[in-house]
């Protein structure tokens, strides 16, 4: 176990400015305090050396800003134990940091789930486990004929008050919000978020590209889970997709698991928004890193198997994808390399969150959140501001 001053050397660093060929780590007390080539011209006393394993590779941890559970734990379960066993088992995937998201449910069970994310947030924080940022609130503000596998009888139209009333139990921590912005008083209910601090996201919704080009003047400034739970692109109405690949304005979500979208289409996207443009994330839900099996999402049963999660309808429900195989993805169904994918991880979710002085990219003064792969981007290691959260070494197989 690395001791609170360690330097790591022998790999190579993607780094916020540079590609380092055979570079060098220095952290101290959770925070990375120098970067460079080589090894450090001085070695402080007392600080521990480690050497990487030969062609291994050291970035940015990743952050998952929609995702609902992972070993059979739920954001909706609203209790303590659910948001630390999601925040324990996501280092194994790389992910240092994530925003834990909602499901359309009734007020109450919103409010309940909304007000435990506060109360896990105000403890003191536990090493090794990825930090949770916040609150992603998805649904219930979103149009009914895009659901998904939102629950309809609990969708609501756009509405300020009780969106005051949820962050103000939060603790001020809902930082991104799906909503359908064609809705009754959808635009209204965007330009307060944006005016706020809360990046409004376009999701589950049927807005048509003019919908969508007055919900971005608006404010609004990304799309939830690009081409699902939306309008989808036509020759004579781009829709929201088309809205989505059109606006620089607009950041979009992108489930890289080859059955939410096809190859093809998130080379389409890429191609359109490149590499500042698009945010990876997995919508993972409890079932992820557990045996296939079923499984409750929003008080719907839910069949996890052949890497699918189903409604009985045949709807899907959120996926069990994991962030690492989601950049391993990204890099085999589209023309980008590991330093744009590192954008979609980890770049641009820090960014969009109004983060990136601490989070998102290997520089110094920032949180020491990184990544520790093999060549082929399998994880050995996983550190959280600085403390080993995970090592492949010790993993039970």
């Amino acid at each position: 176990m690395p001791s609170s001053r360690f330097i790591i050397k022998g790999a190579k660093i993607y780094t916020e400015k540079a590609i380092l060929s055979h570079g060098y780590i220095f952290v101290e007390n959770g925070v990375f305090t120098e970067i460079g080539e080589g090894s450090p011209a001085e070695l402080p006393s007392g600080v521990q050396v480690i050497e990487a394993e030969p062609g291994s590779k050291i970035i940015p941890g990743f952050i998952d800003v929609h995702i609902h559970g992972a070993a059979g734990a739920d954001t909706m379960d609203a209790t303590q134990e659910a948001l630390a066993a999601m925040a324990s088992i996501l280092p194994e995937e790389g992910t240092t940091s994530f925003l834990a998201t909602t499901i359309t449910q009734s007020v109450s069970q919103i409010d309940r789930a909304v007000r435990n994310v506060k109360q896990y947030r105000i403890q003191p924080a536990q090493p090794g486990r990825a930090e949770i940022l916040g609150i992603h609130l998805e649904g219930p503000f979103i149009n009914p004929s895009k659901k998904g596998a939102q629950p309809e009888q609990h969708i609501l139209e756009p509405d300020i008050e009780q969106f005051k009333k949820w962050q103000e139990d939060s603790g001020n921590c809902i930082k991104l919000v799906t909503v359908a912005p064609e809705q009754p008083n959808g635009y209204e209910f965007i330009q307060y978020l944006a005016e706020n601090g809360v990046v409004a996201s376009m999701g589950h919704t049927d807005a048509t590209y003019e919908q969508m080009e007055k919900a971005v003047l608006a404010g609004a400034r990304q799309v939830t889970h690009l081409f699902n739970g939306m309008r989808g692109l036509h020759h004579r109405e781009p829709g929201t997709a088309g809205a989505a690949l059109l606006f620089k304005e607009l950041k979009a979500e992108i489930i890289a698991d080859g059955i939410h979208v096809r190859p093809e289409m998130i080379q389409l996207a890429v191609n359109s928004k490149g590499r500042e443009g698009m945010i990876l994330i997995t919508d993972s839900m409890r079932a992820k890193c557990i045996k296939p099996g079923t499984y409750d999402l929003g008080g719907q049963e839910v069949k996890v198997e052949n890497g699918q999660a189903l409604l009985e309808d045949g709807t899907l429900a959120g996926s069990i994808l994991k962030m690492a195989d989601s950049v391993r993805n990204m890099i085999h169904f589209t023309t980008m390399n590991l330093e744009d994918v590192i954008h979609l991880a980890s770049v641009n979710p820090a960014k969009q969150l109004g983060i990136f002085d601490r989070k998102g990219s290997i520089a110094p003064g920032k949180d020491a959140d990184f990544v520790l792969v093999t060549s082929d981007l399998q994880i050995l290691r996983t550190f959280c501001r600085g403390t080993l959260a995970y090592d492949s070494s010790s993993a039970v197989k």
